[in-house]
């Protein structure tokens, strides 16, 4: 078994668009700086030197227009990969530390967007670990777009410094202005995390994989249709996990949790959303029939519609009963 099938449409909804920034793309934003460098940036141990690497590679992102190149190349490669959906997480919360416009860059990589065969949404994220009042400006700048291809509003980044119970109020916000809700959540944290994001009304959850530990929140996830974002190469490179056999997703999966697989910061991790499937099949015996509900889980849990995308007997998936808020 090597995974899904080469020609099967795909989607992908856990995907930063600055962790798509490999050697070839950073060659182009910075001349000069050799494939070699950009290896020996993007090889760590833990989650903390990811985030180190992570704002390197964000640091050659100078100016809209690198944003727009940086979309350009990401899309392209989805292109290539029979990716037709895609809702791709901007770090707004960086481009605002930075003291960037954040509109121009926007508008930049919606501009190439708008020119790609990949139906293209926006996921605006908040750094949780530099608190409340920092992800205020982001979820506004969110609401201010949601009605322009802005789909939801997250948090990422360490979840022990920035506990999502904190962001209660924001998260109201967020949702009475349109949005979805898609917190990183029990990725470097247990499962108490992901149940904190699921109180907080999480629509799918960043990661969680570490429900597996938790009985009682995998029926909940199960019977609530809140969909897990899994990552499994970024969780291994990251040293979430400590292998991929060490890696719950089969657990998960067999617990009727619905799960959808995803890249994350792709060049970072050194993978495609193909190669995530036949990881699946590799190390955890997914079936290809079961590989195909994996798939199409990523169209059912997408916070629009795709593009011809139908499922009898589906719900729309915007419209799934989630189950009450928790908060």
């Amino acid at each position: 078994m090597s995974g899904l099938p080469r020609g099967l449409a795909k989607a992908e909804l856990h995907l930063h668009l600055e962790g798509s920034l490999d050697a070839a793309t950073l060659g182009e934003l910075s001349p000069g700086l050799s494939p070699a460098e950009v290896r020996r940036r993007y090889s760590y141990e833990d989650f903390n030197g990811f985030l180190e690497a992570f704002k390197w590679a964000v640091g050659h992102l100078r100016s809209p227009d690198d944003y727009a190149l940086a979309a350009r190349r990401l899309l392209e490669r989805l292109e290539r990969e029979n990716v037709c959906y895609a809702e791709i997480t901007l770090s707004a919360g960086v481009i605002l530390l930075r003291k960037q416009e954040f509109g121009l860059i926007y508008e930049a990589v919606t501009r190439e967007a708008r020119r790609s065969r990949v139906e293209v949404y926006w996921v605006l994220d908040a750094i949780r670990h530099l608190g409340v009042e920092a992800a205020w400006p982001v979820a506004r700048l969110a609401a201010e777009r949601a009605g322009d291809r802005v789909v939801a509003f997250g948090i990422g980044g360490d979840e022990a410094r920035g506990p999502a119970q904190a962001f209660a109020e924001v998260f109201r916000f967020a949702r009475a202005h349109g949005l979805r809700l898609t917190p990183h959540a029990g990725e470097t944290a247990g499962a108490e995390s992901v149940w904190a994001a699921v109180r907080l009304g999480a629509d799918r959850v960043g990661h969680g994989f570490r429900a597996a530990e938790d009985d009682a929140l995998l029926r909940h996830l199960r019977d609530h249709g809140i969909a897990l974002e899994i990552c499994l190469s970024s969780n291994v490179a990251t040293g979430a996990v400590r292998s991929f056999a060490a890696h719950p997703v089969r657990r998960l999966f067999d617990a009727g949790a619905p799960i959808v697989l995803n890249t994350d910061d792709p060049a970072m991790f050194d993978t495609s959303l193909g190669r995530e499937f036949e990881l699946a099949a590799q190390h955890y015996g997914f079936t290809e029939a079961e590989l195909r509900t994996i798939a199409a889980n990523a169209f059912r849990y997408a916070f629009r519609r795709p593009a011809g995308w139908a499922s009898e007997g589906d719900a729309d998936p915007g419209q799934v009963d989630r189950g009450p808020t928790l908060v």
